[in-house]
């Protein structure tokens, strides 16, 4: 089943995005996507598939996908608009928003500030060592922070806060928590007071409402199996958010400054700062990674959990921002930059 929403005229661009969702939902690749697609001529959404496999219903612009580690965009987002607001620096050690109690680790005299978990180069590792869940269907549902502050205070860096890009889930969720911290509210009431509200993203929380549940897609793994939906605890700034295509253009147009928006200069703060990450073409902005090839940029994050694939890029330069949003464990990279410029390859499987 196919569903078409547009408040643009369907272009040879968008058909061909239509075609490989399509390709993808038809050969088993995931049971409901959804993409959006926004520029200064207007806003494109084309959803394939459906959003449970025992239902009949298609995806749509309003659908809640979890989007992962997209919500580390968000969570750095935060950190820019609270210095833009004067609240912290991006050279504050972390350790300064965390109890006196808590030992973070540091390396030669070097400690680790805000902007070494933004930029991925704190020198955590990717999961905490004593991430240990009782569910390992949903892994952080019960990782508290007092196993965060556990954690930190046993562990010794092999290499200097700042040295090297090494992608962290755990350097995210410290960043969310330490922010959470410092403005003495939770992590999701500061997403929705600072981010979601001025954008008017009404649709996108950490805790889904009863209407929300109802436009909840079904996860499903890469082979299609029911997969539960994750939970998160001290590490939510990792990757706790849920969000709709139609609120994730809302984002991305922002971003783009096609629609003016209080958090601008935050935005522009975070493209602003940017680092190798060793990878060809690749950089690190503040949690947004930057490809530049064929001369020009192409600003983008994804993110996955256990059932859902999401992706989310944009085009500074040709004003143009793409956001998939998929309800199995499907890689979509290649459609989403594909999207932004085709000469980026996305094959149609056979």
């Amino acid at each position: 089943m196919l569903l078409v929403l547009f408040m643009a005229p369907l272009s040879a661009a968008s058909d061909d995005l239509r075609d490989l969702l399509q390709n993808r939902v038809d050969r088993g690749k995931a049971v409901g996507m959804v993409a959006g697609v926004v520029d200064a001529g207007g806003r494109n959404v084309i959803g394939c598939g459906r959003i449970a496999k025992d239902g009949a219903e298609a995806p749509g612009g309003n659908t809640v996908f979890e989007i992962g580690s997209v919500t580390k965009v968000f969570t750095s987002l935060l950190l820019a608009d609270m210095v833009e607001r004067g609240e912290v620096r991006l050279d504050t050690p972390v350790a300064e928003l965390l109890p006196k109690s808590v030992k973070v680790p540091s390396r030669n005299g070097r400690q680790i500030t805000l902007l070494d978990l933004s930029m991925q180069s704190s020198g955590l590792p990717r999961i905490p060592g004593n991430l240990r869940p009782a569910d390992f269907m949903n892994p952080y549902a019960d990782y508290t922070a007092d196993k965060l502050y556990a954690f930190l205070s046993g562990f010794t860096l092999a290499r200097d806060p700042g040295e090297k890009y090494e992608y962290s889930n755990l350097g995210a969720g410290l960043l969310g928590h330490a922010l959470a911290l410092k403005a003495g509210i939770t992590y999701e009431q500061l997403v929705h007071r600072r981010i979601l509200e001025p954008l008017g993203m009404t649709s996108t929380s950490v805790t889904l409402s009863e209407d929300q549940k109802k436009r909840l897609a079904a996860g499903y793994s890469a082979t299609l199996r029911p997969m539960k939906n994750w939970d998160f605890d001290a590490l939510a700034g990792c990757g706790a958010l849920r969000s709709t295509v139609n609120d994730m253009l809302r984002f991305l147009a922002a971003n783009l400054e096609l629609t003016d928006s209080p958090l601008r200069p935050a935005m522009r703060r975070m493209r602003s700062i940017r680092k190798p990450t060793g990878a060809s073409d690749l950089d690190i902005a503040m949690a947004w990674h930057i490809f530049t090839k064929f001369d020009h940029d192409v600003v983008w994050h994804n993110g996955g959990t256990i059932g859902y694939h999401s992706f989310v890029g944009f085009d500074p330069a040709a004003k143009k921002g793409v956001v998939i949003l998929c309800n199995s464990f499907y890689a979509i990279e290649d459609i989403g930059m594909h999207t932004l410029d085709s000469r980026y390859p996305a094959a149609m499987l056979q």
